[in-house]
């Protein structure tokens, strides 16, 4: 299940990086006396100063750590309380890996495996068309490749068939002498598709990581750490992780040595990045020997997508992977086939995969295209709503919509009006979109509250697909928008700033900074922090750039320290006039290389309020 909402990486996408402006928030009053919330138009900071307690831990572990008590408190909050965690943290290692076969059916699924080599029997890899599923099809297939050559690959077509196991796809692998189908980044709902492949007597090994319902599909194997009665340690991996634990095994269990599966890790790290699930515990492990592997030796299909997106010369980040090269991977499926994309990833040609990438670059213009013009049709109809303001949902319906983006345009949606988005389009005689959320709200469970009117689906916390007969479009509105007024927290529904720490500019170090790089790779559970200083001023040298005058470059200072900080705020730049008063203000920030002078810093300003008096 695909997932186009990128707050967890970037706090305030929403607010910053968003090309909207947002509307119709409320501000959150909290009753906390500690917590102090400070106001600017539509956006709110919030920050929670520490407890004497939590001071006190932070100065401790800063003793045993060598490491400023301002990280050692972002440590904490991320479970980390000893010196050996946080060794642990900063240096991930392979061998922290937990043992795939902790994971249920694991040793049925790798016996199932082993027995279709045996017999010779023909293997289809089965995936979504999303760079989750595009990464996991391509990574166990490659591998597989290796010591089997009676294998074939499949992706549905979005249009034709629709998100997961298809009739369709179970009927090509029947006419092909297909006898088993490994399943990834779907299958779990699939239980009558599943029910029909065995039937015609093909087996199947379900990778997934979607939430499970009460009823499995009858598949030989199932590998979902989300199972109930399933005891795996980390229930967190994507769909492509899940691949990747399979083919762990199946290397354990054929005394091949786990050197011949690192080169797959750039596909992990990849759809890590882009299904954005937590990157803490074994995802942590799994994405930060990826990223290694994504710039130091990248597979040839990936070294295309670089070259296309314009990253060979820089080191690549999970914020290139969310913003250039998951988008890329993903208009394969959404514009054309996502078979395209397994194609591309699994080239071992450069010349032929630099075709291949350059044709889905244009898959992405198109995509973009698209987008742009069907989420100005969104919003001029969520703003004729009536009572929008009274809303806690937006559930819209058009059935001339292009089916492969609609998720795109929910998630605008969220980051414009800061609600759970529901974006609907006919195909065939179904209503069928894509829902987002807004942090800390649970869309899954607002959907699931409404499956009798449905006809499939699911999905994540913060993203789902569903299904539904077009004359239930109306009442699932209704519905979905009480179940949400109902369970949706007030603070949910406005745009929030979390300021991790307050810090003076004296506090930025070339060490302190040189630490805050550890904690790399940011994504969920693991945010880049925000910091927020008070009482700054304008060196006398901040100016209005970009190409339409909308960003600010900033040289400032506080007055606790001599330091002159480099800033950039983008879209910002109704703020200079003020900022050019010489009176002061509080600006909060991440903090980033300079990527034109080495080993200086520059903030990148996530917002901007005159000081209090």
């Amino acid at each position: 299940m695909e997932l186009a909402v990128f707050y967890w990486f970037f706090p305030n996408f929403t607010i910053q990086l968003g090309r909207y402006s947002l509307k119709t928030v409320e501000p959150c009053h909290r009753e906390q006396k500690k917590e102090k919330t400070i106001y600017k138009m539509n956006h709110k900071w919030n920050y929670q100063p520490p407890s004497q307690e939590h001071t006190e831990a932070a100065k401790a572990l800063a003793k045993e750590t060598g490491i400023s008590p301002i990280l050692c408190k972002l440590l904490l909050e991320r479970g980390i309380t000893s010196a050996a965690e946080a060794k642990r943290f900063f240096r991930p290692q392979l061998n922290e890996l937990h043992d795939p076969f902790l994971m249920k059916d694991m040793n049925i699924a790798v016996e199932r495996l082993n027995q279709a080599m045996g017999r010779k029997e023909r293997i289809m890899v089965y995936g979504d068309y999303d760079v989750d599923g595009t990464t996991a099809v391509a990574l166990v297939y490659k591998f597989l490749q290796q010591f089997y050559s009676n294998i074939d690959y499949y992706i549905p077509d979005r249009y034709n068939e629709g998100y997961g196991v298809s009739v369709k796809g179970v009927n090509y692998a029947y006419e092909t002498g297909v006898k088993l189908i490994i399943v990834l980044d779907c299958g779990i709902k699939a239980v009558d598709e599943i029910a029909y492949a065995k039937e015609k007597g093909i087996d199947f090994i379900i990778c997934d990581h979607h939430v499970p319902d009460d009823v499995l599909p009858p598949a030989v194997a199932i590998l979902n750490a989300k199972r109930i009665d399933n005891l795996y340690p980390y229930d967190h991996l994507s769909g492509c992780g899940v691949g990747f634990k399979f083919m762990q095994a199946f290397a354990l269990n054929n005394g091949i040595e786990f050197h011949q599966l690192t080169p797959l890790l750039d596909l992990v790290a990849v759809s890590v990045a882009s299904d954005i699930v937590p990157i803490m515990g074994e995802n942590r492990v799994l994405t930060h020997h990826g990223l290694k592997q994504l710039n130091s030796n990248p597979s040839v299909g990936l070294k295309a997508i670089i070259d296309v997106c314009g990253l060979s010369d820089k080191e690549i980040t999970v914020g290139d992977i969310v913003f250039k090269i998951g988008p890329r991977i993903n208009a394969s499926g959404r514009i054309q086939n996502g078979k395209e994309a397994v194609e591309l990833l699994i080239e071992k040609d450069f010349s032929s995969a630099l075709e291949k990438a350059n044709q889905i670059n244009q898959y992405n213009e198109t995509r973009k295209d698209l987008d742009k013009t069907m989420t100005e049709e969104a919003n001029r109809i969520v703003e004729r709503l009536e009572e929008l303001a009274d809303r806690r949902s937006i559930v819209i319906y058009n059935e001339a919509w292009h089916k492969g983006v609609i998720g795109i345009v929910a998630s605008r949606l969220t980051e414009i009006y800061y609600r759970p988005a529901v974006v609907l389009t006919r195909t065939d005689n179904l209503a069928t979109g894509s829902a987002r959320s807004v942090s800390g709200f649970d869309v899954y469970k607002a959907i699931e509250h409404c499956r009798d009117l449905l006809e499939n689906f699911g999905g994540h916390t913060y993203a789902a697909g569903l299904s539904m007969k077009v004359e239930n479009v109306e009442e699932f509105t209704r519905r979905f928008e009480a179940y949400v007024t109902e369970h949706i927290l007030p603070e949910q529904t406005s745009a929030v700033i979390d300021i991790d720490a307050e810090i003076d500019f004296r506090d930025i170090t070339p060490k302190f900074h040189a630490d805050l790089k550890k904690f790399n790779p940011f994504g969920p559970d693991n945010h880049k922090p925000i910091f927020c200083t008070h009482n700054v001023y304008d060196y006398g040298t901040s100016k209005v750039v970009g190409r339409d005058q909308e960003h600010i470059k900033l040289e400032l200072v506080d007055n606790k320290s001599n330091n002159v900080m480099n800033g950039i705020a983008f879209g910002q730049s109704s703020q200079a006039r003020y900022i050019k008063t010489k009176r002061s203000f509080d600006i909060c920030y991440t903090i980033e290389e300079n990527t034109h002078k080495r080993g200086e810093v520059q903030l990148q300003i996530e917002d901007i309020k005159p000081s209090e008096e």
